[in-house]
């Protein structure tokens, strides 16, 4: 032993001196080195490191220094049986001795990942990857694995000429990542490994061979070069991506971000957003690998990149968009955490910022800038907002009902209504038209975010925050807007998925056919009904007599009133339902509105379509005998006030609607009598439908500017006296004889007495105490107007006129300037 121990220091050439180890290792090396390793030797170098396992660190340096200059000498052959037996030393030795080996085998593994050969390199891979395989019983204080990562990340960036061999290399590259990735990420003294210098290395090596082999694929050549006879495994796009997901997979919650961030700046580096498939792929990989409850890290990760790219092209920020909706697809699924409505902030943010882009494109399209390009970059823009409604619409309509509810809330909250305050949107700087933009917009994402959302009762569906600023929205003077809120209306009132069967408005043969589904109305709606059921009828009713109604707005009305019946209609609300078709009729008829004929004829076969479709659900016999007879009649001689001839094209219309002709309108006593009996107050139906003011009215009934200064005109020369008026009534006979006889004016004054006192003590207090509030509100309204025309200064001669949250300003005008009355003056 003493021998062993001084023979570094005796001439090479004196053999039986040399240590016992060194001959063991020399004996394994044959003169020829095609000839391999000589198995009898090696098993003998063996059994002597696992009975001396103090050696093993100088049997490592010995082999470690041959190999290093068989290397220098291009003598591969004996560089290849070293590591071979390193291999075999390395599985075969499991003690506390063998960490100063594996510093000896990981330097010469490193030598041989240093060297210019494409052999040695995946040589030394393959001996690393092997390294990597063992479980080491205690952890390692002091080794680090910084060269491994940086010359794996180099190799699966080869850019050999030979395609072959480029893709042995970025294989063996993979494959040292995948090794360094098992070896570290479940030892906890190798967190160092997540840091940002490693994971900046890591994840773009992985990225950079699936997008490769992608776009191999996208030009139609295959990912594996023909005749190298490489498998699945062998597959660089294949293994880089089992090493992302095992990695992804591998990554506790602090480490997602260093994680996640890397792959956005490669997906920015190679401008992989427009077209952004590999970019969805990337992550659907990410949300499929990661643990569930770091989902919203990666969706945090997203959006904080979104905001970093508010000002690149709209196609980058659509491609950002459509990731994230890829994404949020995925958590919605399972736990998204405290971002939900973080979520919805961005995107809504980011929806008024491309509004605002795509605004002032338009506004600069006399500029310097092509008008094609203009409108390529606003057709961009729509791309963006297209993509935000869905991502809002999908990830709000897979979210569960308490929070769907939750969300619908918020998303109404940013929905833009006139005359209230909206502290989320800035509409002044985006104008009318861009206001219109983003109501639309957020109407269409609570459509998709409704749709299939099931609510026991309609009182949590539908509470005052939400229902109120949604009506007030259906009374815009735009008839795409109120279809809109419809829809949104069906999707929450209907429950059982009926309108499916109720498509387009037309006179139903048979109702049962349809097979309804519907069951009895419970009393938490019955109470919805009661508090909000004059609400509901309201908007039914204006909203039937806008003139820019097309067929579409009839529809969703129709469907509107045979939902409100089939989910929410008991005896009482089947007699308001049935006052306000009579009373729609009447507004029709009498025309107090100046509607178009179109609008007058629709509105009437509104109203037979849903008596139609009413009677035949309540299945009164009598009451369908009184509907068909009077669309038999109309079907005879007033085609036009049915569904299926007013809606098509060219349909004639007629000059009036002749009042007198009672047998083709529906009759109110008639529908008494036909309800008479238990059940129904056929008392209230002889009470006249009238529908209830609001503010709505003055905060949503706006009008444009030209018509707020021609009304303001119109009061002020209605007060001034007209000279017609002055002239003096035409004294006749017939006059002198209607002023002496007084006889039916006292008639008419008891008559009217008698129906105020009828409708007090029959009319439901809601309605009564509608009727007053209304008139209240037109008082108020009157008086508003008589204070601003005294209160307010003359307008200037200029005419200019400023608005200011909402109200006209007219400047003050110098007192000299001013023009007082001729009697005024002295």
């Amino acid at each position: 032993m003493d021998s062993e121990s001084n023979g570094f220091g005796v001439c090479g050439c004196c053999g039986p001196l040399r240590p016992r180890y060194k001959r063991l290792v020399d004996n394994i090396f044959p003169e020829d080195p095609k000839d391999g390793l000589s198995k009898s030797d090696m098993e003998k170098l063996t059994f002597y490191a696992v009975s001396a396992p103090e050696k093993l660190d100088r049997i490592g340096a010995y082999l470690a220094d041959r190999l290093s200059r068989d290397v220098v000498r291009h003598r591969y052959g004996y560089v290849v049986i070293a590591m071979e037996a390193l291999d075999q030393l390395l599985m075969a030795c499991h003690s506390q001795s063998i960490k100063p080996f594996v510093e000896s085998f990981l330097h010469m593994v490193a030598k041989l990942l240093e060297s210019r050969e494409p052999d040695l390199q995946v040589l030394g891979t393959n001996s690393f990857v092997k390294f990597a395989n063992i479980e080491e019983d205690t952890p390692s204080y002091h080794r680090r694995y910084d060269f491994f990562v940086s010359q794996f990340s180099a190799m699966c960036h080869s850019t050999h000429e030979d395609p072959e061999t480029r893709t042995r290399i970025r294989v063996a590259g993979i494959k040292g990542l995948q090794g360094v990735v098992r070896k570290t990420v479940n030892d906890e003294l190798q967190a160092i490994i997540w840091e940002p210098q490693h994971m900046d290395k890591l994840i773009p090596s992985m990225l950079f061979n699936m997008q490769d082999a992608d776009d191999l694929d996208r030009a139609g050549h295959p990912s594996t070069p023909s005749g190298s006879g490489q498998d699945g495994e062998e597959n660089p796009a294949a293994l880089a991506e089992n090493c992302f997901r095992e990695l992804l997979g591998r990554a506790a919650y602090g480490n997602m971000k260093n994680a996640v961030r890397p792959v956005l700046v490669h997906l920015d580096n190679h401008h992989l957003w427009d077209p952004n498939e590999f970019a969805v792929s990337c992550f659907r990989i990410i949300m499929f690998s990661i643990q569930a409850q770091h989902s919203h890290h990666v969706i945090q990760q997203v959006l904080t990149h979104l905001d970093g790219n508010n000002k690149s092209t709209p196609r980058v920020r659509a491609g950002i968009v459509q990731v994230l909706l890829e994404t949020v697809a995925i958590a919605a699924k399972g736990s998204v955490g405290p971002t939900v409505l973080e979520v919805f902030n961005t995107l809504l943010k980011h929806l008024r910022m491309s509004v605002d882009f795509e605004l002032g494109d338009s506004s600069r399209r006399n500029s310097s800038s092509s008008a094609s390009s203009v409108r390529g970059r606003e057709s961009d823009e729509r791309i963006v907002q297209n993509a935000i409604i869905q991502t809002i619409g999908f990830f709000g309509g897979n979210l569960p009902d308490y929070q769907r509810a939750e969300v619908m809330m918020f998303i109404m909250g940013k929905v833009p209504v006139y005359g209230t305050p909206c502290h989320t949107l800035d509409t002044v700087k985006i104008g009318h038209q861009g206001t219109k933009r983003i109501q639309t917009m957020l109407l269409s994402s609570l459509i998709m975010v409704t749709s299939g959302f099931k609510s026991k009762s309609m009182s949590s569906a539908l509470p005052p925050p939400f229902l109120d600023p949604l009506f007030s929205i259906s009374l815009m003077e735009d008839s795409e807007l109120r279809q809109l809120v419809l829809e949104i209306l069906h999707n929450i009132i209907d429950r059982h998925d009926n309108r499916a069967k109720l498509r387009g408005i037309r006179i139903i043969p048979n109702v049962a056919a349809l097979k309804i589904k519907r069951e009895k109305i419970s009393k938490q709606d019955v109470a919805f009904m009661k508090k909000h059921g004059q609400q509901l009828y309201r908007h039914v009713y204006l909203g039937c007599k806008e003139e820019d109604n097309v067929h579409k707005n009839f529809e969703l009305l129709f469907t509107t009133l045979a939902v409100l019946t089939i989910e929410l209609a008991n005896e009482e609300v089947v007699i308001d339902l049935i006052r306000l078709s009579v009373a729609l009729q009447e507004m029709a008829l009498n025309n107090e509105e100046n509607m178009p004929m179109s609008i007058r004829c629709g509105i009437m076969a509104l109203v037979a379509a849903y008596l139609n479709f009413l009677s035949q659900m309540i299945a009164n016999p009598p009451f369908c005998q009184h509907v068909s007879k009077v669309i038999e009649l109309r079907n005879m001689d007033a085609p036009y006030l049915l569904p299926e001839h007013i809606f098509r094209d060219k349909c004639p219309l007629p000059q009036s609607l002749d009042k007198d002709d009672r047998q083709l309108y529906f009759q109110t006593a008639d529908m008494a009598e036909c309800l008479a009996g238990p059940g129904y107050n056929v008392e209230r139906l002889s009470i006249p439908y009238i529908p209830q003011v609001t503010d709505e009215d003055r905060l949503t009934r706006r009008k444009s500017f030209v018509d707020t200064i021609s009304l303001q005109v119109d009061i002020m020369s209605s007060s001034l006296p007209d000279k017609q008026s002055e002239l003096a009534e035409e004294i006749t006979f017939e006059t002198l004889k209607k002023a002496i006889d007084t006889t039916g004016l006292e008639e008419q004054e008891r008559e009217k007495r008698r129906q105020v006192m009828e409708k007090f003590q029959k009319a439901p207090f809601e309605e009564i105490a509608a009727h007053c509030e209304s008139k209240a509100n037109m008082l108020h309204d009157r008086l508003a107007q008589i204070f601003e025309l005294t209160i307010r200064p003359p307008p200037s001669p200029s005419g200019v006129v400023s608005i200011s949250a909402g109200h006209t300003q007219h400047p003050s005008v110098p007192v000299y300037e001013m023009k007082f009355p001729d009697l005024c003056v002295y």
